[in-house]
């Protein structure tokens, strides 16, 4: 009886490991589909204990790297940390970056910002579903008054995040074609 009852427990907690690795699955999935997350997220373990973070896992920790590329998960072991050099950061320590190195960084935020665009107009239409579901199952015409305040300041709130976005847009775009237009200098 002893043996049975220990038997189950050993499955019980195998079942809930197992559990646990699927739910850690789940929340990495989950936050490596969404857009604005990086492509790479750190496992850490210490003492059978792990912790997921988008950020370098402490000394006292053993790190793995998870990357996230084209419906593609690659975990590795990664105990040596690594030292990443934020562009901005080269920049403001005048180290220097070269020029299509930068055109490269600001075609990619361009990109990023125009997936962000395509992301709010998602959301928009999204919350506009929302609200007339409410006002559906809450019996109100569509000119109450109530109603078309919140259509209103959510259009306007969706409209201030496309219009800052756009001006962003348009800037990288200015500074690229200066960029671009600026002669590279000859090495002496």
């Amino acid at each position: 009886m002893a043996r049975e009852i220990h038997t189950n427990t050993a499955r019980f907690y195998t079942s809930l490991v197992n559990l646990g690795y699927l739910l850690a699955a789940y929340l990495l999935s989950s936050l490596l589909v969404s857009p604005a997350q990086a492509n790479s997220i750190y496992k850490c373990v210490k003492d059978n204990k792990v912790v997921f973070s988008q950020t370098i896992c402490p000394k006292e920790f053993s790190q793995h790297k998870i990357e996230y590329q084209l419906g593609i998960t690659t975990e590795t072991d990664s105990d040596k940390h690594e030292k990443k050099l934020d562009p901005l950061q080269a920049l403001l320590s005048k180290k220097t970056i070269s020029k299509e190195k930068l055109v490269h960084l600001l075609n990619s935020e361009i990109y990023r910002l125009n997936q962000e665009l395509s992301y709010f107009d998602i959301l928009k239409s999204s919350e506009l579903q929302k609200i007339e579901r409410k006002r559906y199952w809450e019996k109100k015409a569509k000119n109450n008054p109530e109603y078309l305040a919140e259509v209103k300041d959510m259009n306007s709130y969706f409209d201030d995040l496309i219009k800052n976005n756009q001006s962003t847009i348009d800037l990288l775009k200015a500074h690229k074609i200066q960029i671009e237009a600026e002669p590279i200098p000859e090495d002496k």
